[in-house]
């Protein structure tokens, strides 16, 4: 059995794992994110500090693409994004203030169609922005969603349990106060009723992509995948249903009275009583 420990001097806020699990960062209430290596739990790189103000700071990486998204504070308390490159973590690469509210952001990024959802703690606002991997990086896509119940936590469902057929492409469940838990449901408007393969693609199947022996020896690969197309699951493309016209049931129902027919005929022969 492995396990082994990392410290940190202080609170942790937040920890996340990169998308194959090779590492993981944390950060700490002394303003400090760092990044661990999975295996050996030795710190690998420090953003020192990532945020000047005193906000709780919360994290996400984007993708495979060696970025890493912070959520924070400034020293004028104004809430901000920072996009930092894992290679050179000397300064970020892109810094967007978002607002002056007072609760700490959430950051939920869609690795599959690059949209990062920033939710804020105690408001009711989402943000919505894409991520590109070159200048300016972050896209303001629309207003977003608002509402005057506050988030108390937020996160996001499996791609595999959306209605793609409705192109539904990512729903929030908000936990609130007083009001449980709140589905929050985001489409693209689409004519068509075929399946979108441009907005759903491959995602994350629940198939481990190695043992935990295999992780630990070193191995490293991506999530293993699944299509979302619902006549290409299990690997299997859904058959689908066979109308019959008023003369192939004619036929059919005639086939069964003289089947019946014969039947009643045998019982008959047989003395066999039957209702």
């Amino acid at each position: 059995e492995a396990i082994t420990t990392a410290e940190v001097p202080d609170l942790t806020q937040d920890i996340v794992w990169d998308l194959n699990g090779d590492s993981y960062a944390t950060s700490c209430k002394d303003k400090i994110v760092r990044v661990f290596d999975g295996r050996q739990a030795s710190v690998t790189a420090t953003i020192e500090p990532a945020h000047e103000g005193s906000k709780s700071t919360k994290l996400v990486f984007l993708g495979d693409n060696g970025k890493i998204l912070t959520c924070g504070a400034s020293r004028q308390s104004s809430r901000e994004v920072k996009i930092w490159d894992l290679a050179n973590l000397s300064k970020p690469l892109h810094t967007e203030t978002v607002d002056t509210a007072s609760g700490a952001m959430i950051p939920l990024y869609d690795n599959d169609t690059n949209v990062l959802y920033l939710c804020g703690k105690g408001d009711g606002q989402i943000r919505l922005y894409e991520f590109e991997n070159k200048e300016p990086y972050l896209h303001k896509l629309n207003d977003g969603f608002r509402s005057t119940q506050p988030t108390k936590g937020i996160c996001l469902v499996p791609k595999r349990g959306l209605d793609v057929m409705h192109h539904e492409t990512a729903r929030l469940l908000k936990l609130t106060n007083s009001q449980g838990i709140h589905p929050l449901r985001f489409y693209v408007p689409r004519k068509s009723d075929a399946f979108q393969e441009d907005i759903f693609p491959d995602c994350p199947a629940p198939t481990p992509a190695h043992t935990a022996e295999q992780w630990v020896g070193g191995s490293s690969k991506p999530p293993v995948t699944m299509s979302l197309n619902p006549a290409l699951q299990k690997g299997q493309a859904a058959k689908k249903k066979a109308f019959k016209t008023v003369t192939q049931l004619s036929r059919e129902l005639d086939e069964a009275h003289k089947r019946v027919e014969y039947l009643e005929t045998k019982l008959k022969e047989n003395d066999i009583a039957f209702d």
